[in-house]
């Protein structure tokens, strides 16, 4: 996919960005089979940054296979569906104390008193950290709601209104 056609899907996809920092992130674990689970993550308008333990397993396993895939989902109804699907590679850098978007992201879902108290007890809990920052190299999203659906639900719809 070319740059713009996903940066075009990024932009389109803004409002979900902005109210969610919950994702599922897919990758190949270290034994070869795959894996999802759920990530905090910030996006900084050039990646997806996810933040973890510098144990985590997915460390390790990102940093051997760095081919992921993030799933951004939101809205609690079907005419309010939406979804941001990405590709891309992942970098891995372990950092001293807290990764900066992991307090970003949590700042975005969070009110100032519960975000500070947050970041006190992480500052207590870890002294390293990974961050895995995800450029997106492929983008889609999808906006039920406002027609905006994958290209077989498109056709199948159009076929039906026929």
């Amino acid at each position: 996919m070319e740059r713009q056609d996903v940066l075009t899907e990024l932009t389109a996809a803004q409002a979900l960005l902005d109210a969610t920092s919950a994702a599922h992130l897919a990758y190949t674990g270290r034994d070869g089979t795959p894996r999802v689970v759920a990530v905090g993550y910030f996006w900084t308008g050039e990646e997806f940054v996810v933040s973890t333990a510098d144990t985590a397993p997915k460390v390790a396993a990102v940093r051997a296979r760095p081919d992921v895939a993030l799933a951004i989902d939101g809205g609690g109804t079907p005419g309010s569906a939406q979804s941001l699907s990405i590709r891309g590679r992942a970098e891995v850098r372990i950092v001293d104390g807290l990764v900066p978007e992991y307090v970003a992201a949590a700042r975005k879902s969070m009110g100032a008193e519960a975000a500070d108290e947050f970041e006190r007890n992480c500052r207590r809990m870890y002294e390293r950290m990974a961050r895995i920052a995800i450029v997106p190299a492929w983008a889609r999203f999808h906006d039920f709601g406002a027609g905006r659906l994958p290209g077989f639900l498109q056709e199948l719809a159009e076929k039906a209104r026929n």
